[in-house]
Formats: C-alpha cells, structure tokens, sequence
C-alpha cells in the first residue's frame, strides 16, 4: 500500500492531469471534495477535466451539487463509469459533456427511481412524499 507522501504524489499528479475521482458513497464529504477539483481546475483554465466515477449512489442534495457545478463551469467534463455508476452516481455520469460520457468494458450503470421513507405526522409523510416525486421528476428530465 502506498504510503501517505506517494498517495500525495498521486493525487497531486492525477490533478495536474485534471482527473478527479469520485470513489465509493455520494454524501457530503465526497461532494465537497469533488466540487473543491472542479472549481479549482476550471479557475485554473477551462480545459477538459475528467471525472472518474466509481459509486453506488448516496444522498440526492450531495449528488445534485456535483451535478450543477459540473453544468456551471466553464471547462468541460468528461464523465467515465468505472465499475460502477448506480442510482446518484448514474445522474452524474449523465452530467458529463455530450459525446464526453464513457463507461469502461466491464463496468455497470444502475438508473432507478428515487426512494425514501417517511413516518410520523400524515402532514410529515405527505411532504416527503412530494420531495421524493420533485426528485423523481429532476432525475426525469436530467
């Protein structure tokens, strides 16, 4: 396993390269790392970057920041599924450039439907509900 100063030298070379990675559970620490690269690289020029997608998903306010940043910068994204882009991570394979949206030999693509669930007060239930057709209805037209 590399140590912390060669995976500092990676991380640094594949940002130089303008790759970023997004690697495992949509939420908000990945969020903020993935939109801390895309803004600093296109402040840096508007060349293509290039983002790696490897996830299962996660959080809908978590994926859909990545999402409207990469529709907000000026330099295009090019959007590569490798192993796996399911439920979020499928939305944001999507928000790569047109003709820019690959997916390696082996890897797989999931597009579902929005889920959650709700309790307590029927007034509690039935704006979750709504919040769950609203995202389902942005997931339609992305």
């Amino acid at each position: 396993m590399a140590d912390i100063k060669t995976q500092d030298l990676i991380d640094r070379n594949l940002l130089e390269q303008r790759k970023i990675f997004l690697w495992g559970m949509v939420n908000d620490e990945s969020a903020k790392h993935v939109v801390d690269r895309l803004l600093y690289l296109n402040n840096l020029n508007h060349d293509e970057i290039t983002l790696v997608i490897n996830s299962p998903g996660g959080y809908v306010t978590s994926g859909f920041s990545i999402y409207d940043t990469i529709k907000q910068i000026e330099s295009p994204v090019a959007t590569v599924c490798s192993g796996l882009a399911a439920s979020m991570g499928s939305i944001l394979l999507s928000a790569g450039e047109k003709g820019k949206r690959y997916i390696q030999k082996h890897a797989r693509v999931m597009i579902h439907q929005p889920s959650g669930g709700a309790q307590g007060q029927a007034s509690n239930i039935e704006i979750q509900a709504r919040e769950i057709i609203k995202t389902k209805e942005i997931g339609a037209r992305i």
